[in-house]
């Protein structure tokens, strides 16, 4: 069986985080605690801690948490941050940034951070130039492991209300097939699909620095589901 893993979620409350609190309901080999701002509506089934405090204070409820992996669903929109590039700064780079540290001082062994393709701390736009420069400075936080993912489109369920996201949303899954080659990491993704690469990559022992952009999201995912029907059939036998 595999290892129960710990993780602490940052970010619980956003498409991707609640995508991984759905996933992790009914496995027993991960433990999922949350650190959030505000009490979460929890999906049926689940079993887990939605520890509470402001962003200044995460730093004490991630060590509370004794994480292996910590998981940064982070992110806002430039609308939301009110238009303000110090705003949005705040988030998707510096509270992404403290909880990275924050997870070294509670011995992580592992940050997982969700970034978007196309980041680049060189980009003219704003969005991937700050997710860019989120991503070389992780690097210098000093976890063992950091496994940076670069999703395209996500396609789910939001909250808020984002018309050309959501056009964007029924027109991907007719683009994608087209998407090969170098273009294939611009490929669209379900947020359930990258929760569960979030869980496969929780389980990786190596230590470095990984990126992972569509094509190895789906090898992993592949890997991982070989490696269950592997496990399922000695079981079996």
């Amino acid at each position: 069986m595999s290892e129960r893993v710990r993780i602490c979620l940052v970010g619980a409350s956003g498409l991707v985080g609640s995508a991984l609190i759905r996933a992790c309901v009914g496995r027993a080999d991960v433990r999922l605690v949350a650190v959030a701002r505000r009490e979460l509506d929890l999906p049926p089934g689940a079993r887990m801690e939605v520890l509470l405090a402001d962003p200044e204070h995460w730093g004490d409820a991630i060590a509370a948490a004794r994480p292996h992996s910590v998981v940064s669903a982070l992110g806002t929109t430039w609308a939301r941050s009110g238009k303000d590039e110090a705003a949005f700064r705040a988030v998707d780079q510096d509270l992404v940034l403290a909880c990275a540290r924050w997870a070294v001082e509670a011995g992580a062994r592992q940050f997982i951070a969700i970034s978007s393709v196309g980041a680049d701390a060189a980009a003219r736009g704003l969005y991937l130039r700050v997710k860019g420069e989120m991503e070389d400075a992780l690097v210098k936080a000093g976890v063992p492991r950091l496994d940076i993912v670069r999703p395209g489109l996500l396609r789910g369920p939001r909250a808020e209300r984002r018309p050309l996201e959501r056009l964007g949303q029924i027109v991907a899954p007719l683009l994608d097939p087209l998407l090969g080659g170098n273009r294939a990491r611009y490929r669209s993704i379900r947020a359930e699909t990258l929760a569960e690469a979030i869980l496969a990559l929780a389980h990786e022992k190596a230590r470095g620095r990984f990126v992972h952009e569509w094509p190895a999201l789906d090898r992993l995912l592949k890997r991982q589901a070989f490696q269950a029907s592997i496990r399922q059939q000695m079981v079996t036998d």
